[in-house]
């Protein structure tokens, strides 16, 4: 089923169903479908990423510093213990 079809089945059964409380988070997820296969429609993804490049490695010498700018209670303690 391509992309264009699917996206017609899912206006469709956004016409047919009828809108009220207790269908609305179904007519959201709806939309959030559609909105997705719209955007993939707009810009496909491509196929694969990274295997053509070339790439670069940097030698690990000498002392490093690392500083942690963020707001307050983030978890830039906690990312620095990680290291």
């Amino acid at each position: 089923m391509t992309t264009v079809q699917k996206i017609k089945e899912i206006e469709d059964e956004m016409a047919r169903t009828q809108k009220n409380k207790a269908t609305s988070y179904h007519l959201g997820l709806l939309k959030a479908k559609l909105a997705k296969l719209r955007r993939e429609l707009i810009t496909p993804q491509g196929g694969g990423g990274g295997g053509g490049g070339v790439g670069f490695d940097v030698a690990r010498t000498g002392i490093a510093s690392v500083g942690f700018v963020g707001f307050p209670s983030v978890g830039k303690v906690r990312l620095s213990h990680q290291f």
